[in-house]
């Protein structure tokens, strides 16, 4: 029995006509492919200016002439009741609720129509399937978090039960409870894992440690498919090494939608069916494919709710090669909130300093995993994991790549901690800045 699709369609998300639509949107020949997105566009923008309250009073004192005349929504302008945002035919009865991580600071409970969410599982099913994976069958070995009071708990494990995975918690990684991941390999038979990079990481070093070959253990294990953390080259060259199968990047939003999907040739490819993308600078203005900017992403069928312009709070490009249909995200920078203002007046993604400190903390088999918060402008908080000190020829190593390609004359903190401590979500912050 399908199990997963049959429990969609018991929520009342009609799984089987989402699936047709996608089917009949990836049949759009790409020379008219633009056009169907103009309408789409435009079908969503005029059902929240007429239906939706909340997104009249955010566009009232703009004149929409263009697309880009549409004022961006960011997280901000969405801090208010649920009830308050959704558009007139709907209620909380009967949409699909959810609510995002609020690593980006800005936390809020969020509502899908149900045709919009049975659309963003067709999505999810058609890019898992470009590697053979099928959520009724496949079975997925999961390593996310999940909630520790009793009930919500048992709740999640239920509907893993129903959803074909496995899921190894991972707030705790010490070696004892890697070893336990490792035993469950042994005995079942995942066709994939998926879950945050940092956990996939660790166990990923684990078995660097004791020399083993995942693939090997588990014969029949797919693919990797890793999301909501940064994937550094080095890591998935771990990944790909330790577990002898392709490594895949997701780059999704659970308000929105999966966003970018790597395929097999490992292309970043946007998801054009259900959202539209935009890259804009910090004035709103859009930037051609190759710059750099905020990534603004559009809903084209949530109808309750509207995300239309909406910023995600991310940095990244797209690739010159796109066109409407065929888009690809070239890179992920980091988050907008992940800024490193230096004392200088140089700002710069806080996830190069995260990468630069990486590259030589990595060296050091002794260091699980470590943060870096900015505490002040000139100094920067390193905490790792580890059962010993970084030496003092590391720390200096650290010092003066930070000056290399950052600046000189900051301060760095290094504080040794047994492990470090994961959001609610099981998602690890690589870098913060608290100034």
């Amino acid at each position: 029995m399908n199990w997963f699709d049959t429990i969609l369609k018991v929520k009342g998300f009609p799984i089987e006509q989402a699936q047709k639509h996608l089917n009949y949107i990836q049949s759009i020949p790409e020379e008219k492919y633009e056009s169907f997105l103009e309408k789409q566009k435009q079908a969503i923008l005029k059902h929240h200016l007429q239906h939706t309250p909340f997104y009249q009073e955010h566009t009232a004192r703009h004149k929409i002439n263009r697309w880009e005349d549409i004022p961006i929504l960011t997280k901000a302008d969405l801090q208010r009741p649920l009830k308050e945002r959704l558009s007139t035919a709907y209620t909380t009865k009967n949409v699909y609720i959810n609510k995002t991580s609020g690593s980006s600071g800005h936390p809020f409970v969020f509502a899908k129509d149900k045709f919009c969410h049975a659309m963003t599982w067709a999505i999810i099913f058609n890019r898992f399937g470009w590697f053979g994976l099928d959520f009724n069958t496949s079975l997925q070995a999961r390593f996310y978090g999940i909630p520790l009071e009793k009930m919500g708990y048992y709740k999640e494990r239920i509907k893993d039960k129903f959803a074909n995975r496995y899921r190894f918690t991972i707030f705790d990684l010490n070696d004892e409870k890697l070893a336990e991941f490792l035993a469950k390999f042994y005995n079942k038979a995942f066709d994939y894992i998926n879950g945050y990079t940092s956990s996939i990481e660790l166990f990923a070093k684990y078995l660097a440690k004791k020399n083993i070959v995942l693939k090997k253990v588990c014969p029949s294990l797919k693919v990797c498919i890793v999301t909501s953390e940064m994937l550094f080259p080095e890591t998935k060259q771990l990944l790909e090494n330790q577990f002898g199968v392709p490594v895949v990047n997701e780059y999704g939003a659970s308000e929105l939608d999966l966003i970018a999907f790597q395929n097999q040739q490992t292309q970043w490819v946007l998801n054009t069916e259900t959202l539209y993308v935009e890259i804009v600078d910090e004035n709103g203005a859009i930037l051609p494919p190759g710059q750099e900017g905020r990534i603004i992403v559009s809903s084209l069928f949530n109808k309750a709710h509207p995300f239309i312009r909406y910023d995600l709070g991310d940095i990244g490009v797209l690739s010159p090669n796109s066109n409407a249909k065929k888009a690809y995200l070239e890179r992920l920078v980091g988050r907008t909130n992940d800024i490193a203002r230096l004392p200088s007046g140089k700002v710069v993604p806080g996830l190069t300093f995260y990468y630069v400190t990486k590259s030589i903390i990595e060296d050091d088999t002794n260091v699980k995993e470590f943060v870096i918060q900015q505490t002040q402008p000139d100094t920067f908080e390193i905490t790792y994991a580890a059962v010993a000190d970084i030496s003092i020829e590391k720390q200096n190593q650290i010092k003066k790549a930070v000056e290399k390609y950052l600046e000189k004359g900051l301060r760095l903190n290094l504080k040794r901690v047994p492990f470090l401590k994961r959001k609610k979500s099981g998602k690890l912050k690589q870098f913060e800045s608290l100034v």
